[in-house]
């Protein structure tokens, strides 16, 4: 069975960065892509960031504004997210998240991604 299990998440203040972890158990990792979703109190779960099974394309979130970097650690069966330049508007629970498919070669939208940890929150202080 598949697990997800994120870390890194906190307090920060504005301008501030984290950096997440997500480790993965339960199958081969190199052959998953893998992403990080947030969800805000109110809002619909968002993309903050997604890479592909093979590390070469990167996807981002339209409000990450190249403050955010993911990459993947396939010895250590874990992905990142180095987070920067944090907003309070960044508040929210980040999830990482990964398709049941290998080789998934999809869109990066949650509902395409079966595999869930159970979040981590961020919480953004001004």
């Amino acid at each position: 069975q598949v697990q997800l299990v994120e870390s890194g998440g906190g307090f920060v203040q504005a301008g501030g960065s984290l950096r997440l972890s997500c480790v993965a158990s339960g199958r081969t990792f190199d052959y998953h892509a893998m992403a990080w979703f947030r969800q805000a109190v109110g809002k619909e779960r968002e993309l903050v960031a997604g890479i592909t099974w093979s590390g070469d394309s990167k996807f981002y979130g339209d409000f990450v504004k190249g403050r955010f970097t993911i990459a993947r650690d396939n010895a250590k069966n874990t992905v990142f997210l180095q987070m920067t330049n944090l907003e309070p508007d960044y508040t929210a629970v980040y999830y990482c998240a990964s398709p049941e498919d290998s080789f998934y070669s999809g869109s990066y939208q949650a509902s395409h991604f079966a595999c869930w940890g159970e979040g981590t929150q961020i919480t953004v202080s001004a």
